[in-house]
């Protein structure tokens, strides 16, 4: 792994994201958050080595972006994506429009990013609390059964 001097503005520059998130970020919080798809835990705005994603599921090493057009074809993003490649991260991008009009799809294709990936600490994942994760069954009643 590459050694990484964090500047030392980043963890304040996260917060300040955090304050101000997009309409698309906002959305697709709602969506990540209290660990509401398959039981993965998320945080946003945060930093990574030099960067800031904009949400990672650490256990995963699995990398979201919400990009708006000034992503595309840009090259600090690819800089960027490879170093993070290089760190065992994958970077996944869903466009602002995508994640505003199609989030069920956006959450369809993150779910099949994260059973795809191996999970880099012990332990096993808590229970999600989202539309996506699958049901658990009642536990039948004290006494009973």
């Amino acid at each position: 792994m590459a050694r990484y001097e964090r500047p030392p503005s980043a963890t304040k520059h996260a917060r300040a994201m955090r304050r101000e998130p997009t309409d698309a970020e906002r959305k697709l919080w709602l969506l990540l958050r209290d660990r509401r798809l398959s039981g993965a835990k998320f945080r946003r705005q945060a930093p990574v080595g030099p960067y800031i994603v904009d949400f990672i599921c650490p256990r995963q090493k699995l990398i979201v972006e919400a990009d708006g057009g000034q992503h595309v074809e840009n090259r600090n993003d690819a800089a960027r994506d490879e170093w993070l490649a290089k760190e065992e991260y994958v970077v996944v991008r869903y466009s602002n429009i995508d994640i505003l009009k199609n989030p069920e799809g956006v959450l369809t294709d993150l779910l099949d990013h994260l059973q795809k990936r191996p999970k880099y600490f012990g332990g096993s994942p808590s229970p999600g609390r989202g539309s996506l994760r699958s049901p658990r069954p009642p536990s039948p009643p004290e006494g009973r059964g």
